[in-house]
């Protein structure tokens, strides 16, 4: 496998600037408290940690989850391919190699710049048209157990995975659309070997081998799963694929493939779903106008752009940014501490400073559970989702955040621009998810793209496409993003409940930052893990722009949040100093594992030289390549 690794002068650079830990904290599957106190167990366990060296290229840069598919992405790229032809390339691989992440059976966000002008594209799963409000309510008028929603039929979406890729590529696209299917047909014919992580996650699933496709792929015959380092082959998604490649996105979403998908959802015996072939046949992709607002730090002027409702990661992102902009924030810089497992230490945040972080992220939250949903169904506050990031209302809610304490704890929405909302806020609720790619090319584009089937393993669904052949993929589990209670107790409707042909709200944040003077593209990330990916997300963001880290120190900082109640600590990573100066101040402090899976590159100068510099994730098996 072809791979640029650093430079000698770049990772002497990386090496001088941050101590990166060399063990691996392990830890048990994490979960933990989201609002008032609910638990939400968060999308993937951990599986631990691996220091990576952080990257130098200076025409292009691909970074993905998993190396097969960054090298698909590479080769891509190497042949004169676009950014959207080598992200077609690597999602289709992670189809096969990272199954339990994402896949052609979920969406995804794709964020793309030409140079001149950013656009976002929408394959958000939607609901079918015969779900109504109820979909997740028991027979006993409340909403049921988590897991008993997820698991089956009920909670599949219309996947737009690749519908949204089509109309991307359409645009963007450089070589023919069947090449780009080519290295992840190769894998699933040939064949690839099960990784660390997979391997890991499946002997921890409960839930995958009650699916008899599953099971025959996943599982041996004792039931024990496949090997880690075992080769295998998935005939069933290759042809799939072939299929795909030959006739576009309604290869699957017609014939024979729609069919076999619309039978797994509709005859599962316990939990059987509403998914038809009319919705598969007419899911449409949607462009839309992306989320951009001005940003300061160290005294250079930015403009981060993100996705729009129905995802909440670029509102909440930059409500948090824009809050602590209004404390003192940008007075405060890293400290030594733990930084790693005990025993070795690193830069981490401070008490004082994380105190001003998880109040913001308290009050972006509220705002969030609050107002945001399917544009196409929910009104924004003042008429236009930039209210939530007006600088006037930002500086209001800032001036909640008391900078000595106490904590607020649990935050309230606020009232931005002038029309108040009729919603009720949505109830506390486990989120997962996903999987991210950014890529830059040599032709001037990029893309932050964040793709998910949600859940670990999703629906725990899979289908052979009607193939007949061993293998397939999975299905998603993306209606569980909707609120389960249509209603609150009084009533008044949750703007992210289920309607039919409704996209559920999002916490996925592909990111792309601009040098406002210029123009110029300074960063593509994002990050997969529910609704932690926001924090994932904004503390990378905080890194490379206020700190002046390289992105892959920026990613190698402690995980930390508030989902808008305790505030989560990514465990045996933070002093014990810095976690009781936080609950001195009235915070309750929990520490869990964080599983990130942040992907970065930014744009940066070695010895004169402008280079593209590449960060991936320690705490899974991501990678960056180029040239």
């Amino acid at each position: 496998m072809k791979r640029l690794l650093s430079t000698v002068a770049f990772a002497s650079l990386l090496t001088a600037c941050a101590n990166t830990p060399t063990t691996s904290p392990q830890s048990t599957a994490p979960s933990g408290p989201t609002g008032s106190g609910t638990t939400v167990q968060q999308p993937e366990s951990a599986t631990g940690y691996t220091p990576k060296p952080g990257w130098a290229t200076s025409k292009f840069a691909v970074a993905a989850a998993n190396p097969l598919a960054t090298e698909a992405g590479y080769q891509v790229l190497k042949a004169g391919g676009s950014a959207i032809d080598a992200a077609i390339a690597v999602q289709m691989v992670l189809t096969l190699v990272e199954p339990q992440s994402s896949g052609i059976g979920g969406g995804a966000f794709l964020l793309h710049s030409s140079g001149t002008k950013v656009e976002a594209f929408d394959g958000r799963e939607t609901a079918p048209s015969s779900a109504n409000e109820n979909l997740f309510m028991g027979t006993d008028g409340k909403p049921m157990p988590f897991y008993d929603g997820v698991v089956g039929g009920r909670s599949v979406g219309t996947p737009g995975t690749v519908r949204m890729l089509e109309m991307a590529h359409k645009q963007y696209g450089k070589l023919p659309w069947a090449k780009l299917f080519e290295p992840a047909i190769a894998l699933a014919d040939n064949g690839f070997k099960v990784s660390a992580r997979l391997g890991t996650l499946l002997k921890d699933e409960k839930y995958l081998k009650n699916d008899r496709t599953a099971a025959a792929y996943f599982y041996k015959p004792d039931g024990s799963p496949v090997d880690i380092g075992t080769t295998l082959r998935n005939p069933a998604l290759a042809d799939v694929l072939r299929q795909i490649a030959s006739k576009g996105s309604s290869a699957l979403l017609t014939g024979a493939v729609a069919q076999s998908i619309v039978a797994k959802v509709q005859s599962h015996t316990s939990n059987p779903g509403k998914l038809s072939m009319g919705d598969l046949a007419g899911y449409q992709a949607k462009k839309r106008q992306p989320i951009c607002a001005d940003y300061s730090a160290r005294g250079k002027a930015y403009v981060l752009c993100g996705m729009p409702p129905p995802s909440s990661g670029a509102i909440a992102i930059g409500q948090i940014l824009g809050m602590l902009d209004n404390t003192p924030a940008s007075t405060l810089g890293l400290v030594t501490g733990m930084g790693g497992v005990p025993g070795t230490t690193g830069p981490t945040p401070s008490a004082d400073w994380l105190h001003l972080y998880t109040e913001a992220s308290r009050l972006a939250f509220a705002d969030r559970a609050q107002y945001l949903g399917d544009p196409d169904f929910v009104q924004p506050p003042g008429g236009s989702w930039m209210s939530l990031l007006d600088p006037a209302y930002l500086k209001s809610r800032a001036s909640l955040i008391q900078p000595s304490g106490p904590s607020m704890k649990v935050a309230k929405p606020g009232v931005p621009g002038v029309v108040r909302t009729a919603y009720a806020p949505m109830p506390d609720q486990i989120e997962h998810g996903t999987s991210h790619i950014s890529i830059v090319d040599s032709f001037g584009n990029a893309i932050a793209m964040t793709t998910t089937i949600e859940d670990q393993f999703g629906s725990r669904l899979m289908t052979d496409g009607g193939t007949g052949k061993a293998g397939g993929f999975l299905l998603n589990n993306e209606l569980t993003d909707f609120s389960f209670a249509p209603t609150d107790a009084e009533g008044k409707p949750v703007a992210n409940r289920v309607q039919a042909n409704k996209r559920p709200r999002s916490s996925m944040a592909p990111t792309l930052v601009f040098d406002k003077a210029t123009g110029q593209l300074v960063m593509s990330g994002g990050s997969p893990g529910g609704a932690l990916i926001i924090h994932f997300t904004a503390k990378t963001l905080y890194g490379v722009l206020n700190w002046g880290m390289l992105p892959q120190q920026a990613i190698d900082l402690p995980n930390f949040g508030s989902l808008n109640g305790p505030t989560l600590l990514e465990e045996k990573r933070f002093a014990p100093a810095t976690v009781e100066a936080l609950r001195t101040r009235g915070a309750e402090v929990r520490e869990l594992a964080m599983t990130s899976g942040l992907q970065a590159i930014t744009r940066g100068v070695i010895h004169g030289q402008p280079m593209w510099l590449g960060g991936a994730d320690p705490r899974r098996e991501g990678l960056v390549m180029g040239d």
